[in-house]
């Protein structure tokens, strides 16, 4: 049946486990076509049905995908870091505009809020068996989502955006979906989803998010899930204002078994209003980070959604985890209560930031984009020469490649460390770079 290879087990469960095995020890390789059911049955002596189940169950584990008559092949490797990978390596001396993290200075400070839950923890600890979910912070969460019009639904809370997103998948997709996301779009989305063994379906974006005629094309192509982020967004800075928020709500509308995410990393540093998708379809979520307004190390993210999907996402991570730290919870709370952050002084200063680069810019004949957040996304013909002009001159940008599926090709710019004085000359070591000119170094 296979070279070098026989199939062995009598029942579906040992069937499997032999496959996978072949499969770890390189005796069938990604990409390798396996015989029909009705082969191994006959081969093994066993009924069709119990081949039916052991595949099944490689293909929930993600070992084999299959596609209908053309039969079922061993799934590629996944690849949770490519797009991580692709980094620049900063020497000493240049400036280093590549990391997409947020400006320190505008972070507020920490000790008191730590202090304060500390405090709170010492009186009274939590123990075993109790809420997962810090009721204050639920409290404030549901109200900040209800004043974004955000549907009604339970809260969750969980180690960041990513880790939210991807647990929101697993609760509803199986190996082998596809997952609609946007192009250009946040690198770790786009490691995250051939990582769970689902399959990407790319959406193009423009400076108002996601367009309406990609999303009704990936849907019609079979997407069952589309994840979408509503304003800062990675690496464009696109936002969903309300004209296409209805459009999106129209398209989505016609798929309503197909699930919905909203990423909402910019809460607390845009300025521009939240306009939701949220509620059009069965199942949905929506999901704000603490990393970018409040610091990346906080680890933690809020999740409200449908009360299906909340409720396998909590159930599955008191299997794991069992909860985000109670004392990190209870700091949040201190951090909102207090106003620590003024999301209008951050998002005022980002976006000064971004719209000095991007004036500087158009005045050199470059068309970037930068909406909302702390990126600015510029068109380039070569990422290679240009990322290694930019390094040459004392800039270190990200490469397009990290967020690109077939979007044309770009870098991204972090205009969180840079100030009035960097704009003209990164702008003209840019323009340079793009023109493949001469570029001098500043000192």
């Amino acid at each position: 049946m296979l070279e070098g290879y026989r199939i062995a087990g009598r029942r579906a469960a040992e069937i499997a486990a032999d496959i996978e095995a072949a499969v770890g020890r390189g005796q069938l390789e990604p990409g390798q076509l396996l015989p029909s059911m009705r082969e191994v049955a006959a081969e093994l002596g066993v009924n069709p049905n119990t081949v039916a189940a052991a595949y099944r169950t490689l293909r929930e584990r993600g070992v084999i995908e299959t596609a209908g008559r053309r039969g079922s092949r061993i799934r590629a490797r996944p690849v949770s870091t490519a797009r991580d990978a692709i980094r620049v390596e900063v020497p000493p001396g240049v400036r280093d505009i590549s990391a997409g993290n947020p400006d320190p200075d505008l972070l507020p400070p920490l000790t008191a809020a730590f202090a304060a839950a500390a405090e709170q923890a010492d009186k009274r600890p939590v123990l075993y068996g109790e809420s997962d979910v810090e009721p204050e912070l639920e409290r404030l969460a549901r109200a900040a989502f209800d004043a974004d019009g955000i549907p009604d639904g339970p809260i969750a809370v969980t180690s960041g955006s990513l880790d939210a997103i991807e647990r929101v998948l697993t609760a509803h997709l199986r190996p082998g979906d596809a997952v609609a996301v946007e192009d250009p779009g946040w690198g770790g989305m786009l490691d995250l989803v051939p990582a769970l063994g689902l399959r990407t379906v790319p959406v193009g974006v423009d400076d108002d998010g996601p367009l309406p005629s990609e999303v009704e094309r990936a849907l019609h192509a079979g997407a069952r899930a589309v994840v979408v982020t509503d304003r800062a967004q990675n690496p464009t800075g696109a936002a969903i204002g309300e004209a296409r928020a209805r459009e999106l709500r129209a398209v989505l509308g016609r798929h309503p078994e197909v699930l919905l995410i909203e990423d909402d990393h910019g809460h607390g540093i845009v300025s521009d209003r939240l306009c939701p998708l949220a509620g059009v379809t069965t199942h949905w979520a929506l999901v704000r980070s603490t990393a970018k307004a409040y610091g990346p190390d906080l680890r933690l993210a809020v999740l409200t959604g449908d009360p299906v999907t909340v409720d396998r996402v909590r159930g599955r991570q008191r299997l794991g985890p069992g909860w985000v730290s109670r004392l990190a919870q209870n700091a949040v709370v201190g951090l909102w209560e207090s106003g620590a952050v003024d999301p209008q002084t951050v998002a005022g200063s980002y976006g000064r930031r971004r719209e000095a680069l991007i004036t500087a810019l158009a005045a050199r004949g470059i068309a970037a984009r930068g909406r909302s957040g702390m990126n600015v996304w510029v068109p380039v013909p070569d990422e290679t020469a240009a990322v290694a002009r930019l390094l040459h001159a004392g800039w270190a940008v990200a490469p397009g490649a990290r967020f690109r599926i077939h979007a044309e090709p770009g870098v991204r710019v972090t205009v969180s460390g840079l100030e009035p004085a960097d704009m003209d000359r990164i702008a003209e070591t840019l323009a340079a770079a793009v023109g493949a000119s001469p570029v001098r170094r500043y000192e």
